[in-house]
């Protein structure tokens, strides 16, 4: 599966500029105390450092990117790194800005023979609406016919919103689930309940993130409620 998410996104990266004449690419870098992932730590509550590219195919609604993060997942051969690629199309219906795409997770640091295959991929679903000039309202569906570990289809869903306070200052907040066909797959659960909320201030061309993140999943330390700090830059 690797090879296939890697060969798509070469794919569309090579078609996508018959569609736009204009391209645009960003970059970022962080560095976060904790790598979260659906209120789950990725690191055993250690720092990481993340990083990776956009590419915006001027106004066609076409993207395609890449972001990258050190992991630290025991008894899975090794495994150190997730690299993400992704590739979707942006478009409006009405007042609502619609975000469909693509991700694949990989982790190129692991061994399948140890622990399971790690590599998934989920089409995501990413409708928001702005419902005024300082508040956005959002929400994500995602779908994996085979989530990692080979654990079968997975849906995620969430609701999210956006509050900026001013041009420095801006809060946000989600509420999430996420569910698995095997049982037991989520700390002794098939499904979770996830949120975070916190604020973001902009200074020196960085943004510090201040964020409480947690899970309704007990008695398993990666899941347990916590507050990150992050420094990102945008390239």
């Amino acid at each position: 599966m690797r090879n296939l998410l890697v060969s798509g996104f070469i794919a569309v990266a090579a078609a996508a500029p018959a569609f736009a004449q204009d391209v645009t690419v960003t970059g970022n870098i962080a560095l976060t105390s904790d790598y979260a992932f659906r209120g789950i730590s990725q690191t055993t509550e250690a720092p990481a450092v993340q990083g990776g590219f956009d590419v915006a195919f001027g106004g066609s609604g076409l993207y395609v990117g890449t972001w990258a993060s050190n992991i630290n997942f025991p008894g899975y051969g090794g495994a150190n790194m997730e690299l993400d690629v992704y590739g979707g199309y942006k478009f409006a219906a009405g007042p609502v800005a619609m975000d469909i795409g693509v991700l694949g997770y990989l982790y190129p640091s692991a061994d399948d023979d140890v622990g399971g295959d790690l590599d998934f991929y989920e089409v995501y679903f990413k409708p928001s609406i702005a419902l005024s000039s300082q508040f956005t309202l959002g929400g994500n569906i995602s779908y994996s016919p085979d989530f990692q570990n080979e654990t079968g289809d997975a849906w995620y869903y969430e609701v999210n919103g956006a509050f900026v306070a001013s041009p420095e200052l801006s809060f946000s907040g989600a509420v999430g689930m996420q569910n698995v066909d095997t049982p037991g797959f989520f700390g002794g659960e098939d499904e979770y309940t996830t949120w975070n909320v916190g604020g973001t201030y902009s200074a020196a061309g960085l943004g510090f993130d201040l964020r409480y993140v947690g899970t309704d999943v007990d008695n398993v330390p990666i899941y347990d409620d916590r507050v990150i700090f992050s420094i990102k830059k945008v390239l």
